[in-house]
């Protein structure tokens, strides 16, 4: 698998460390557009402000590197 990279070659690390269950139904859906799928599934993702707001959104659920 190839990682996804800005013009400037940017990538984020992001885990998800807990659950969403019992969290708002949209903070699911953030992590889910995140690309994230369960607890300790990592994926690198752009460094773009969006994904940066996404981030800021769930950042109790996820851990980023």
């Amino acid at each position: 698998m190839g990682t996804k990279t800005t013009a400037a070659g940017k990538t984020l690390r992001v885990t998800q460390v807990r659950s969403t269950i019992g969290f708002n139904r949209k903070q699911g859906e953030v992590v889910r557009g995140i690309g994230l799928r369960r607890i300790r599934h990592t994926i690198d993702v752009a460094d773009t402000p969006e994904m940066r707001g996404m981030l800021h959104k769930v950042r109790h659920i996820v851990e980023v590197k």
